[in-house]
């Protein structure tokens, strides 16, 4: 029997279950009502660049834009502080870049250079989001195949289980709050699933390991030692890399804020599924010693030696 401290994590369990139900109810009904509110990589829309003479104050720009009608105007810098690109979701006018120059001009003792004034296709358009779900599925499938193959079927299913809870909740939060949905999020959310992926089958080979080691312990029991075990370097892996991801969310300026902060949501997430998500799963499924002691051989398949 191990000597390290051993938490109590499965005792836990059922309230950690509650809790993931109503965030998915939330995550889902929010989806379903609200949507996501597509950035202009879905939806294309016009892109308008402006020079300044000195840094403005982007929260006044934004307000002269809203003033003028532009409620959906992006505002951020673009290259140096003092390069300001406006992007907004309305339809391609050749007379709109001088409009939105007259309007960011009003008020200002500097002069301000209109530098371009072109429309920005959707990258990614209707396709994606009709074959992004069946994408989806296909790589959670194949995830629970390597997995499956890896350890043992009910692990696949704690595993999958696990991604799907992370990716809704994190849908859930931009749909609630109503972020801009655009390619870095999309990124930031392969990212999470790759995150959460990782840390999951570290605490599964741990679990295997110790159910194939410790003989005289239950299921349970064998869960919060896997748990305790893997504890300290999922927080340490966790707590840096929100470090960097806060600092990405504070100075990395707008360009990368919704990819900072997805992943921040998506690390959080990631770490408490890998813990109270898939391990529930197994305990759900009835995981015990049985289902990950090797193959016995029959008798009579050994070879004899030779004399």
């Amino acid at each position: 029997m191990t000597t390290e401290k051993i938490y109590n994590f499965m005792g836990l369990r059922k309230i950690a279950t509650g809790l993931s139900i109503v965030l998915l109810l939330i995550s889902i009904g929010s989806l379903a009502v609200n949507g996501l509110k597509f950035g202009l990589d879905f939806t294309g829309g016009s892109l308008i660049e402006v020079g300044f003479e000195q840094e403005p104050d982007l929260n006044g720009l934004r307000d002269k834009l809203q003033s003028a009608g532009y409620d959906d105007a992006i505002v951020q810098t673009f290259g140096s502080p003092v390069d300001i690109l406006i992007r907004m979701g309305v339809a391609h006018d050749p007379k709109l870049g001088d409009q939105v120059l007259a309007t960011l001009q009003s008020g200002e003792t500097q002069e301000l250079t209109l530098r371009r004034n072109e429309y920005v296709g959707a990258q990614v358009g209707e396709e994606l989001r009709e074959q992004g779900g069946l994408g989806m599925l296909l790589a959670l499938f194949m995830v629970m195949v390597y997995v499956a193959f890896r350890f043992q079927l009910k692990f696949s299913i704690g595993a999958v289980t696990a991604l799907a809870h992370d990716v809704l909740i994190v849908l859930g939060f931009f749909s609630i709050l109503k972020l801009d949905f655009d390619l870095t999020v999309l990124a930031a959310l392969l990212a999470v699933i790759g995150y959460s992926l990782n840390d999951t089958i570290v605490v599964a080979d741990r679990i295997r390991e110790n159910f194939r080691k410790i003989r005289k312990s239950d299921s349970i029991e064998i869960m919060n030692i896997s748990l305790s075990q893997t504890l300290g370097r999922t927080l340490v892996t966790s707590f840096t890399t929100l470090l960097v991801l806060m600092a990405l969310a504070v100075f990395g300026g707008e360009m990368i804020h919704g990819f900072a902060v997805a992943l921040l949501v998506g690390v959080c997430v990631g770490t408490y599924s890998s813990i109270y998500v898939a391990a529930n799963v197994l305990v759900m499924l009835g995981i015990c010693k049985e289902d990950l002691m090797p193959p016995e051989k029959p008798e009579g398949d050994e070879v004899d030696e030779m004399p």
